[in-house]
């Protein structure tokens, strides 16, 4: 592919000195010039814009081609099997990625429970999605970090060292710096992160006081699922049942290790489901359309201090409620 000419900024980054956009979609494209040479002359179009831009997967880059993106002589195409010609010229629009738009600030109401220098420790509601991802590109908590504390664009993962899923409540810690992410990460492999949560399961525990010690990976049948699986990581939850109610038992869990999913799949499959949880079995009840979990205390040594610290979380309004109903029968 011979040049023609493209402009040489880099579109994954925002222009130097530009300030934060509230919509993460304004993003200039760049527009990229060639011309077919001989080497390519009859191979497929897709293969020709790879030549182009070789920093980008060829599905990505099939997918600019499908939705107009590319030209032949000043004439859209849009299907990836065309062939080309020698002497044909070619123009590119590499529009921003999803990906590319999903890191940047996005002012929104966080709940701060502490903060200083190096720590921040939050309050996130249920139904907010921590990291950007297929389906949740923007409006994620880490979008709203990146606008609350700037520097963290500088950090890995915004500083996030931990994740709540989408549907639980709860009290999670963010490093404002690099020492802190650092040290956070060494606290959590090495366990002295200690976080409890609050669940309300479908049935009724064999025993007031238990351990779940069985290791979870991914689901070999049900992709998006992790499962109790021989060969999973090591994963350890354990469990004191407060109080149980027609059908329904109020739990107390802690965990020892944190994998994706871990206390769903547990407490699942202990025939132990969380109430409105579908992807493992559980049914709406109590008023809860969303998974029956929150984090409602983490311990700590504080980064950097390593002074011992303490947090507690109130559940939100529909877990309360339900969680009363059960408790105070």
């Amino acid at each position: 592919m011979l040049p023609e000419g493209s402009n040489s900024a880099d579109y994954r980054e925002p222009p130097s000195g530009a300030e934060p956009e509230d919509d993460p979609s304004a993003v200039a494209s760049e527009w990229r010039d060639g011309m077919v040479d001989a080497a390519l002359h009859g191979e497929r179009l897709d293969k020709a814009v790879v030549a182009m831009a070789p920093e980008f997967s060829r599905s990505h880059l099939q997918q600019l081609i499908e939705t107009g993106h590319v030209q032949i002589d000043g004439a859209v195409a849009d299907t990836s099997s065309r062939r080309v010609r020698f002497g044909q010229k070619l123009r590119l629009e590499l529009v921003p990625t999803e990906e590319s738009r999903a890191f940047r600030p996005q002012a929104m109401h966080l709940v701060v429970l502490y903060e200083d220098a190096h720590l921040l420790v939050l309050d996130k509601p249920a139904g907010c999605v921590v990291h950007p991802a297929p389906g949740n590109w923007t409006g994620t908590l880490l979008n709203g970090v990146l606008a609350h504390h700037a520097p963290a664009a500088g950090l890995p993962r915004a500083g996030i060292v931990h994740r709540l899923d989408k549907d639980t409540s709860g009290v999670m810690m963010v490093g404002k710096t690099l020492q802190a992410v650092t040290a956070l990460a060494r606290d959590i492999a090495a366990r002295t992160v200690h976080r409890r949560y609050l669940a309300l399961v479908h049935g009724r525990p064999e025993k007031i006081e238990f351990t779940i010690d069985a290791p979870v990976g991914r689901d070999p049948h049900v992709r998006v699922r992790m499962a109790v699986v021989p060969g999973g990581r090591p994963s350890r939850t354990d469990v004191r049942c407060v109080a149980t109610s027609e059908g329904v038992s109020a739990l107390s869990c802690t965990l020892h290790t944190g994998r994706t999913h871990q206390i769903r799949v547990h407490l699942s499959a202990r025939g132990l489901p969380l109430l409105a949880d579908a992807v493992y079995g559980g049914r709406p009840a109590l008023g809860l359309e969303r998974q029956a979990l929150h984090a409602t205390e983490l311990k700590l040594a504080h980064p950097i201090s390593r002074e011992p610290l303490t947090f507690t979380c109130d559940p939100p309004a529909d877990f309360a409620s339900a969680w009363q109903q059960i408790t105070q029968t």
